[in-house]
């Protein structure tokens, strides 16, 4: 197992009606921007409850953050929060709205000129503006750790960032909210967590057992669940295991001690900013092709996973290695979700040799657990994908 230091700052709040839990989490004297998406939280009651709980609080709201948190809308957000001379952020939404309230956390406190260099030169917030999240769709994890990822529509660019100024200082995991989510989003969500589980547990044994346990662990439940959830979103007990596990997937604690992959979601990014596909929906179109170009890489954790995970019992390795790839295939389309880039649009040609030229001019020259996946790779594994 790798060295490694592991803190976490976040208060999780979890179970039912919790958000009025919100009153005793934000100071009383805080001046509050309120960050939503696109007005779902005020047909399914989540508005009304926040609004409620936060009754004696300063709150100015600012809805309408998209799907890929877009820049210039953020901008605009900023510009709200130095005006109105603004102390404190509440995210109530999913990994989108979340992740643009981190970017806004970085950004007011930021002394440059343009604050897309945070993004473009990688800049790590130390500190930020103090915010809290109420989650509404389990997917990203963007709750319980200090990473998001901004798009830029002029640029067609989808870029990470994070630091350790960017945790949110609570959350409130409420599993009610999920029986207002479109199936389509659900999916999404139970993708999303997957491949986070995925990109920091399959690359090569390293000796970390209790961390593979936890990783399999994770992935198990995620597929045990969702049949339940997709069927009925109102199943509190399915529900609750779905929320807890998206959050676990990328809270920090199972990367740690052991070596991580993030190729898949780097060249994922690619697609939704160039096409607008959904971000869950690009990370299905890559992992098959990524998992097959690096095969020799990576079939002795394969094995493992297909033995553990799917219970495949070939006693070869190369066999349960190819067998639990394709089962991680089949999973992802009994979810509804197609893992072919043609299944998203005609104009994919040229798709592999423009993000090939995106990562060299980006000087994204090895990614992987190995950092060996050089851009002339990137351009093969894409071509896998179409």
């Amino acid at each position: 197992m790798n060295n490694f230091e592991f803190k976490n700052p976040t208060k999780i709040i979890f179970g039912k009606d919790t958000i009025k839990k919100l009153e005793s989490e934000i100071p009383a004297n805080a001046k509050v921007l309120l960050l939503y998406g696109g007005g779902s939280i005020k047909k399914n009651g989540i508005y009304d409850q926040v609004k409620s709980a936060l009754a004696k609080i300063d709150i100015i709201e600012f809805g309408g953050i998209p799907a890929n948190p877009e820049y210039a809308i953020l901008m605009d957000a900023l510009k709200v929060i130095k005006d109105e001379k603004i102390t404190y952020l509440l995210a109530v939404g999913g990994g989108s709205v979340i992740d643009g309230t981190k970017f806004l956390s970085a950004a007011a406190l930021y002394e440059g000129e343009t604050p897309w260099d945070i993004l473009a030169k990688n800049i790590r917030t130390e500190k930020g503006m103090p915010f809290g999240t109420v989650l509404t769709l389990p997917a990203t994890g963007s709750e319980m750790n200090s990473g998001a990822v901004i798009t830029r529509k002029e640029t067609k660019e989808k870029l990470a960032m994070g630091g350790p100024g960017l945790f949110p200082e609570f959350s409130i995991l409420d599993p009610q909210v999920i029986a207002s989510i479109p199936q389509r989003q659900l999916a999404n969500g139970i993708m999303d967590a997957f491949t986070h589980v995925l990109e920091q547990y399959m690359t090569y044994p390293i000796g970390a057992l209790l961390q593979d346990r936890f990783a399999e662990s994770i992935l198990q439940t995620l597929v045990e669940v969702a049949p339940k959830v997709l069927k009925d979103p109102t199943d509190y007990k399915a529900a609750s295991n779905f929320m807890w596990s998206c959050t676990m997937a990328l809270n920090g604690l199972i990367q740690k001690g052991v070596p991580t992959d993030w190729a898949v979601h780097a060249m994922g990014h690619e697609l939704t900013a160039l096409f607008g596909i959904d971000h869950a929906r690009t990370l299905a179109v890559i992992a098959p092709s990524h998992y097959k170009f690096n095969f020799e890489a990576k079939k002795e954790k394969l094995a493992q996973y297909g033995e553990r995970v799917w219970n495949i019992t070939d006693e070869n390795t190369d066999d349960k290695a190819h067998a639990a790839i394709e089962k991680t295939v089949d999973f992802f389309h009994e979810l509804g979700i197609d893992t072919k880039l043609s299944d998203y649009t005609k104009d994919y040609e040229g798709t592999a040799e423009k993000i090939a030229k995106r990562f060299t001019d980006r000087g994204w020259l090895g990614l992987g657990e190995h950092q060996n996946l050089s851009p002339d790779k990137v351009e093969k594994i894409v071509k896998m994908a179409y």
